[in-house]
């Protein structure tokens, strides 16, 4: 026969794993990020335009997620909230992604402009905004960068306004 101690020690470690395990589960099993979840709607992979003629391509929410990060890390001391900190008139809103020469608002576009910065009618190189090499990024993180960028100026509120609304 075990001894009290130990049958109670096994029993303690018993209960608090299944706690545990209790109050962990939940969080794993629902790991779309909370601002993805609640301001893009993501919760499974998202339909982005990947072209002018409207073709689409799938981005899982882990993609989108990637592109958030990559966002906070490189893009976002210029563009908090998807405004254009150092030239204020044009943001990365919906309306001004799609106004540009050439458009911004499909990943082809936004993944060119990344690549080769031009000015937002199309005619000179701009050194405000960094050029995101090959050797800087590949090509699948710039996507999912501006895979993020276009959803993120799709959905989420106040996204490329001066007004931020919850």
């Amino acid at each position: 026969m075990l001894p009290k101690f130990l049958i109670r020690s096994v029993v303690a470690i018993v209960v608090i794993s299944l706690g545990f395990m209790t109050f962990t589960l939940p969080a794993q099993a629902d790991s779309v990020d909370l601002y993805l979840r609640r301001y893009l709607k993501v919760t499974e992979p998202v339909p982005i335009e990947i072209n002018q003629q409207g073709e689409t391509r799938l981005f899982s929410p882990e993609a989108l997620h990637e592109g958030k990060e990559l966002f906070k890390q490189h893009c976002l001391n210029c563009h908090v909230g998807g405004a254009t900190l150092p030239y204020p008139v044009v943001s990365l809103s919906l309306e001004d992604l799609s106004g540009a020469t050439p458009p911004r608002n499909n990943l082809e576009g936004l993944v060119a402009y990344m690549r080769s910065p031009m000015s937002y009618d199309g005619s000179e190189d701009i050194y405000w905004c960094r050029e995101v090499s090959e050797t800087w990024l590949p090509t699948d993180q710039v996507e999912n960068m501006a895979a993020f960028i276009i959803r993120a100026a799709q959905k989420a509120p106040g996204w490329g306004t001066k007004e931020f609304t919850g």
